[in-house]
């Protein structure tokens, strides 16, 4: 088995979302590992030195196995092609992305894919979306992955859930990218730049 991991974010001495990632790693492991006990991110990260955002990636199965720090550095992604991948599934963050890695050669000359699975629109590759429907923000109702920063602007209500189909696109004028390191609105384009 794969080890698990939370990608966080760390700005300015500050851990983000930090009772999200706790809640979801602790989920994994009791639902994966069973595992009882709760770990605390908090007790295994160092966030006072780091000023500028960078990435902590934890890996983690029973115990917490690894953690370290980078410097993040935003990619653009202002273009996006359908791929249909009815099997997909990456309900657990782990360091397996085998399909991801094998859908995303599929974009050929766009920035990244949005896989769409049974019919339904779920996640780019590394980012959940929300797409404007002209009064809110509707989010993939059945996402690849159950992201921390989704769940907290759902908890927030800046966005809802919903089912999307490729044929609904038409009823929406933008798209978001979003996830533990990219804000809600850094990355925003016309979902005229989303192909077949």
């Amino acid at each position: 088995m794969f080890p698990f991991i939370e990608t966080i974010r760390i700005e300015d001495g500050r851990i983000h979302n930090l009772s999200y990632h706790n809640k979801r790693m602790n989920e994994t492991r009791r639902e994966v590992l069973q595992q009882a006990g709760l770990l605390d991110l908090a007790d295994y990260i160092q966030p006072d030195t780091f000023r500028e955002r960078t990435k902590c990636r934890v890996e983690y199965a029973d115990d917490i196995l690894k953690v370290e720090y980078a410097a993040y550095h935003l990619r653009p992604v202002s273009s996006l092609r359908l791929v249909v991948c009815d099997d997909a599934d990456y309900s657990y963050k782990s360091t397996d992305r085998e399909l991801l890695d094998r859908l995303f050669p599929l974009r050929k000359t766009q920035d990244d894919v949005l896989i769409v699975r049974k019919g339904l629109l779920t996640d780019t590759s590394i980012c959940n979306v929300a797409l404007w429907d002209g009064a809110q923000w509707v989010t993939p109702a059945m996402p690849l992955l159950v992201g921390t920063k989704r769940v907290s602007l759902l908890d927030r209500g800046d966005i809802v859930r919903g089912d999307i189909r490729p044929d609904d696109l038409a009823r929406y004028s933008r798209i978001r990218l979003f996830n533990a390191m990219i804000e809600f609105g850094e990355i925003d384009f016309s979902v005229d730049k989303i192909v077949l």
